[in-house]
């Protein structure tokens, strides 16, 4: 079975739409955080995580290629009493502080919350592959732009990527790292990935079309990927190389000089500067003229809006089994996504919005087990997967990949909740820990060692009407 172009193009579309994810404004934010507080030194753990990222998304596609069924119905077949929660709020936050950006702040971020949801409708309905495309190319272009114009080190930056160190690094230059992880491994995504492949005609009943479907998949995921690894690079090198080290006072001094309207942002200390989306793209003005300020708007802009969709889509992919229509399933979905987003943005201002991203990081962390746990074991089962279940090597490796994940995003949550210095929240956070961890043993139970026996045999009798399954959604979908 040769290589063909051709085919690659057929099967293009469902790894680019998903690789949007790893460029949401949550991503771009720990970027720019990763290269302000460590420099080119946590690089590789971005290429790392990409990495297992990848790996996670290959898993996703195969379930999606080879049932005809999403990670959402095999767990609802399996699991009818559980549900999941899934966020878009970073997104929606993003879009609004750009449209804040872009307007000098004439743009309100409630108005940039309404905006989106209006725009976020209107492209969801071309539903065009290419429109995805577009809003990545405007990504890889502004982003590349902020990157030529600083002109990073090319040496420590390839020494950051491929050399697993961290000299001099703390505890603020750990937890950055482990940030890292839990910005681009997202479990909307892989609930996502393996909806979107079946929108690729494959003949299941044939071995031979069902490999090369996962072939030419894996390609596509593999490229798609690597262009979002080089946008999230861009900003990475431009804030370690023009901001990595820099104090509160230092840029203050540049953007009074400049004129800037938003020097007020940072204080007259020597602190280490703290950046975030929105102080990110004043500190590019201040230091690099308006037209960066600009460019990084439109660039955040894209992130949001087209993460914001995928976001939609991830929506309509879930536990509820809706028989509604389209138009009815995303209007449900958006409204409880984007209004507590809309009243948050009209009650708090540009600062408190901002550091929300670190409280939805932690959300999304909380719930990744519930995406890696039934992820890894559904492909494992050969009485689902049939020839093409997991083989022993990946078997193991793959759970000691997903127990380290897990292990490093609860890490993460901890370090969150220890720094709000609130005892009534650490004995909160130890209840709701406890019951929480429960329940992951519990789903871990269940997966590993409950589908035993009679757990396979159960999915074996439910493998059969898989057919009529796919059938039905595909005439109701239509």
């Amino acid at each position: 079975m040769g290589f063909s172009f051709r085919k690659l193009w057929a099967f293009s579309g469902p790894g680019f739409l998903m690789s949007i994810a790893y460029l949401d404004p949550g991503n771009i934010e720990s970027d720019l955080q990763s290269g302000a507080k460590a420099g080119f030194k946590l690089l590789w753990v971005l290429l790392g995580a990409t990495i297992i990222g990848l790996l996670l998304q290959r898993l996703s596609a195969r379930l999606g290629v080879v049932t005809g069924m999403h990670l959402a119905e095999v767990c609802h077949r399996q699991y009818p009493t559980l549900a999941i929660i899934g966020s878009d709020m970073q997104e929606v936050i993003g879009c609004a502080i750009a449209f804040h950006l872009l307007s000098s702040g004439r743009i309100p971020l409630w108005g940039g919350v309404l905006i989106t949801i209006v725009d976020t409708f209107v492209f969801l309905f071309l539903d065009k592959y290419a429109f995805f495309g577009l809003l990545i190319t405007i990504m890889a272009v502004t982003f590349g732009y902020e990157y030529v114009m600083v002109r990073p080190d090319q040496g420590e930056l390839l020494k950051g990527m491929f050399v697993p160190y961290c000299e001099g690094c703390g505890p603020v230059q750990l937890q950055q790292a482990v940030g890292i992880v839990g910005a681009v491994i997202m479990p909307h995504n892989i609930y996502l990935h393996s909806a979107l492949v079946k929108s690729r005609d494959v003949d299941r009943s044939n071995k031979k079309d069902v490999k090369e479907a996962n072939k030419y998949f894996f390609i596509e995921s593999s490229i798609a990927l690597l262009v979002s690894f080089l946008i999230n690079v861009f900003v990475v090198a431009v804030f370690a190389e023009a901001f990595s080290g820099q104090t509160n006072a230092e840029v203050f001094a540049v953007c009074n000089a400049s004129g800037s309207p938003n020097s007020h942002l940072f204080p007259m200390d020597n602190q280490t500067l703290q950046v975030d989306i929105y102080k990110g793209g004043v500190v590019l003005g201040c230091f690099f003229g308006s037209a960066a300020l600009y460019i990084w708007a439109v660039g955040i802009l894209a992130a949001g809006q087209s993460s914001t969709m995928t976001g939609t889509y991830s929506g309509q992919f879930g536990f509820l089994n809706l028989r509604w229509s389209r138009f009815a399933r995303v209007l449900l979905t958006r409204s409880l996504a984007l209004t507590p987003t809309l009243l948050v943005a009209i009650f708090q201002d540009i600062q408190r919005l901002t550091g929300m991203n670190d409280f939805l990081n932690v959300l999304q962390s909380l719930q990744l087990p519930f995406a890696l746990i039934p992820i890894l074991t559904f492909t494992s089962m050969p009485s689902l997967m049939s020839d093409f279940a997991n083989g022993l090597s990946f078997k193991v490796g793959g759970g000691l990949l997903v127990v380290g994940v897990c292990c490093i995003n609860m890490y993460f949550v901890v370090v969150y909740v220890t720094a709000l210095n609130s005892v009534w929240l650490y004995i909160l956070a130890s209840v709701l820990s406890v019951a929480y961890l429960m329940f992951v043993g519990y789903l871990a139970w269940l997966c590993l060692i409950g589908l035993g026996v009679s757990g396979l045999d159960r999915c074996s009798r439910k493998r059969n009407d898989t057919t009529v399954l796919i059938e039905q959604q595909q005439e109701f979908d239509s």
